[in-house]
């Protein structure tokens, strides 16, 4: 039944939004683009530079009991902020789901029809709809209402967050190298920026390595970060080897009896260069460097290109066997159903969402809080 709605909806869906069309064209422009197009990137890169000089993301030290009340406060605002974030879906899942008894319909296949059309709308996708049709269908039986029909919504999407959440473990090796990528636009700087305050709130010596050199004012920018967040940044001229400067990282890090290393990547080239050619490239060199890292792959994902995010995973994934997954932008523009699609589609962790561009809108992803925040 989903796959024969997705189909009468196909057609629209291309025509109404050509900004899906952009992303989904993104991987052959990065392995052909052309210089000519840095200066309108330039142009942007500043707006974004802009938006980081309005920031204040610099931590503060506290006692111990002053961090405790602060990290309740943090995570309280935090769910609030989700919770907003994630009101179009909630919608869907709460009150469309009750127009669906109006009536006192009872479950049939033309109301599990109706209910897919909800789900796919909510960029849950359309595999993902199928599955849970299925164990709704299953169960059917057990559903004379709206609130049975959530229950068993809520309790299939919590299974299906659960299956890749994998158990958090403390940093062994040192330096743990974290090599970040994903395309331009997708909230990447800001990304390491927030993970680098994470990391040193928590004690932690990092350093990061400006591997994006391509891109123009992304050094600049991830300089304000660094000195933000009190970590220190080794970089490069623009348009230096990615490779290079990451090694330069990790050699600094040895030197340095650092903790961690966040290195940064282009997500998209200013030349003829394939992207994930590059990308590898740069793994190789950390590996050789130090072997064993990199030892988390992070991609960066912006949960506002809804299905399209889901592409771009399987493509980076192929090419570099991606460990963790941060989404972010979850924050009233996007559609929630795009992280229950990720992780029932994808076997890598969802490891941290972001709702915001505060340095505590960034924080590990909980299942639980997530699915409580939906409903």
């Amino acid at each position: 039944m989903a796959l024969n709605w997705f189909k009468k909806k196909k057609h629209k869906q291309e025509e109404k939004a050509p900004s899906d069309q952009k992303i989904d064209e993104v991987p052959e422009a990065l392995e052909t683009e052309d210089p000519t197009d840095a200066k309108a990137f330039g142009d942007n890169d500043n707006r974004e530079h802009q938006k980081l000089e309005d920031e204040t993301p610099r931590p503060l030290q506290t006692n111990d009991q002053e961090s405790d009340q602060a990290a309740t406060k943090k995570s309280s605002g935090f769910f609030k902020r989700l919770k907003s974030g994630l009101a179009k879906t909630r919608e869907i899942l709460t009150t469309d789901i009750n127009d669906l008894f109006t009536g006192k319909r009872k479950i049939d296949d033309e109301l599990l029809e109706e209910l897919e059309e909800l789900l796919i709308t909510s960029d849950i996708g359309v595999q993902t709809t199928m599955d849970l049709i299925q164990s709704i269908s299953v169960r059917s039986s057990e559903i004379t209402g709206p609130d049975q029909l959530k229950n068993i919504l809520r309790e299939n999407i919590l299974e299906l967050l659960n299956a890749t959440v994998k158990p958090s473990q403390g940093i062994v090796d040192k330096p743990h190298v974290i090599m970040v990528i994903g395309v331009n636009g997708v909230g990447k700087t800001t990304t390491i920026g927030k993970l680098a305050s994470r990391f040193s709130s928590s004690g932690k010596k990092v350093i990061i390595a400006a591997a994006d050199t391509f891109r123009a004012a992304a050094i600049e920018q991830l300089t304000i970060w660094a000195d933000r967040a009190g970590v220190d940044i080794i970089k490069h001229k623009e348009m230096s080897d990615p490779a290079a400067v990451a090694y330069d990282g990790i050699q600094a890090a040895v030197a340095r009896d650092a903790d961690i290393v966040i290195v940064d990547t282009a997500g998209r080239l200013h030349t003829r260069k394939n992207l994930m050619e590059e990308l590898k490239k740069i793994k190789r060199t950390i590996s050789k460097k130090l072997p064993g890292a990199p030892h988390e792959i992070l991609l960066i994902l912006d949960a506002t290109t809804g299905q399209n995010a889901l592409s771009q995973a399987q493509l980076f994934n192929d090419a570099l066997d991606v460990t963790g997954i941060a989404l972010t932008k979850l924050d009233g523009t996007a559609k929630g159903g795009i992280v229950i699609s990720i992780c029932n589609a994808l076997e890598i962790p969802l490891n941290y969402i972001g709702v915001g561009e505060k340095i505590e809108d960034l924080q590990e992803f909980d299942p639980t809080e997530f699915v409580n925040a939906l409903f």
